[in-house]
């Protein structure tokens, strides 16, 4: 009684009598939408691996991987801050350097033993390591400690001379088991110390200083290689991010590979001006490079003052974290205008904070900039005295293309079809499959109606999903081409809401009498 696959074994040809039982997969793929809320992040650190994206779900974790906030430009963790501000949680975080980072080292004085940081940057000047009594007898015990990690402790080296050295850094460099893996802060080459092992404790501030490669970078640096290895913004290709920044990348020269990059890998792309711009330059700057697309959005330099705990200051700092946490925090539907954004203090255009000043964007300013597909930070919003997003649109200059859903959500549908419609490639060309393609994207879409994400002012169906001999000819489908073309209706914003009133003396109101029932009212 063979149990086999359907389509492993030749049915028309079979000759042994038996009961041959196969196993027919689900003729219906289902489909569950991708992530819309994958923020990718490019910027400097004073640690952590460089050119490689980590996923970040808290500021703990960017502690732990990166370091801390550091109150500079081009700094990696105050946009991933400001972005979980907003309730942001998924990030794919890259490092960069402008080349110059070194590692901290500290050779231990009077032998030949170099201890080196695991990482670049100047946090690894702050690495203690010190050698006690260990567990056993005749043991000892290596500490290692940097501020903010969990200090790792090898226990229980032995021995003496050459032969301790060597172990401990072999127990340093590559753990001690399954409990007690190779260290993740620090690397260590026994050299050819003879010396019996005593006890110390020394900082790596006495070593040669570790150093981030912070100095020279700009936003060509954040913007990186596409060759392997990928290097900043490019070494986000494949990490299923929706949303990405290059912080503070101001530089407009720069803007249209962002845009291609964003195109290519389906991600809105969140970009700059200059701090302090004004709304001519910005304009010019926007037309001159012919940027004109839905891929990104563009924000006025008109630059946010945030209030840096971790550094007991207030910054300026761009808009980019505030709008890209904004967003990831937000169904693919929605619109950034008129939603709340935490954590402003002010923006250059209001006055810096205590400056007594509170000046805002005339209607002629927003006209200007948003007609030129330029979005900023504002207060007041449509909905009240607070800060948000003041016109949610991306940069096209088309009226059907340039709102924050169109981008989220053309990037999600088109992301999630490409996630998991790969399955029909390879199977044979007939009317069950095209019923099979159909019947998966119809699903799907009904899924995004009946949660809200598609819908329709009439109730009428918002999409349609055409895949049968209609658009697939036999002379198409001879050459092994399939076609499904389907049409999504989306959600308009209610970007300007017109209430009519008319009052006076001798307003003639037209009443209309409604159906009562009991505790009603007929108006």
């Amino acid at each position: 009684m063979p149990i086999v696959q359907q389509g492993n074994i030749n049915t028309t040809a079979l000759v042994v009598p038996d009961l041959y039982v196969q196993i027919v997969p689900p003729q219906n793929l289902i489909l569950n939408g991708v992530p819309t809320n994958i923020v990718g992040v490019v910027g400097t650190a004073s640690w952590g691996p460089v050119g490689s994206p980590v996923v970040i779900g808290t500021m703990s974790d960017y502690a732990h991987t990166f370091g801390p906030i550091m109150a500079r430009k081009y700094d990696l963790g105050t946009p991933v801050a400001i972005a979980v501000q907003q309730g942001a949680w998924n990030f794919r975080c890259v490092r960069v350097t402008d080349g110059t980072d070194t590692a901290a080292a500290f050779q231990l004085p009077n032998t030949t033993t170099l201890f080196t940081a695991l990482h670049t940057g100047s946090l690894g000047n702050r690495i203690n390591v010190a050698l006690s009594t260990g567990s056993r007898a005749t043991s000892w015990r290596l500490t290692v400690s940097l501020p903010g990690l969990q200090p790792e402790v090898f226990d229980n080296i032995s021995g003496n001379g050459v032969a301790f050295w060597a172990a401990l850094a072999t127990a340093v460099n590559h753990g001690l088991g399954p409990q007690r893996g190779p260290s993740q802060i620090i690397i260590m080459n026994a050299g050819a110390t003879v010396a019996d092992p005593v006890a110390f404790s020394w900082s790596f501030s006495y070593g040669v200083p570790g150093t981030d490669g912070a100095t020279a970078i700009s936003a060509a640096t954040l913007v990186g290689s596409d060759t392997l290895p990928r290097t900043g913004m490019y070494a986000l290709r494949g990490q299923s991010c929706s949303l990405a920044m290059l912080a503070d990348g101001d530089e407009a020269a720069h803007w249209g590979t962002q845009a291609e990059f964003g195109l290519s890998e389906g991600i809105y792309m969140i970009l700059t001006t200059a701090a302090g711009d004004n709304i001519g330059s910005a304009v010019f700057a926007k037309q001159s490079w012919g940027l004109d697309t839905y891929a990104v959005k563009l924000m006025f330099g008109d630059w946010v003052w945030w209030i840096d705990l971790a550094n007991q200051t207030v910054r300026l700092v761009s808009p980019q974290g505030f709008v890209v946490g904004r967003l990831a925090n937000l169904s693919p539907e929605q619109s950034s205008l008129n939603k709340p954004l935490y954590g402003v203090a002010g923006t250059q255009k209001s006055g810096s904070p205590g400056s007594g000043q509170l000046a805002t964007y005339s209607t002629a300013e927003l006209s200007t900039l948003l007609s030129a597909g330029i979005d900023m930070i504002a207060n007041p919003q449509p909905g009240g005295n607070f800060w948000g997003v003041r016109g949610g649109h991306n940069a096209s200059s088309n009226a059907a293309t340039n709102g924050d859903n169109y981008t989220r959500l053309t990037n999600y549908i088109a992301a999630t079809l490409a996630s998991g419609m790969g399955q029909y490639v390879g199977q044979v060309v007939n009317a069950s499959l095209f019923r099979r393609i159909r019947a998966t994207q119809l699903s799907f879409l009904q899924g995004m109606l009946s949660q809200g994400l598609l819908g329709s002012t009439d109730g009428a169906v918002p999409f349609s999903v055409v895949c049968d001999a209609s658009n697939n000819p036999l002379a198409r489908t001879g050459l092994g081409y399939v076609q499904s073309d389907a049409q999504v209706q989306y959600q308009a914003i209610n970007e300007k809401f017109i209430v009519n009133l008319e009052g006076g003396q001798t307003v003639q109101v037209q009443r209309q009498i409604l159906p009562t029932t009991p505790g009603a009212l007929a108006a």
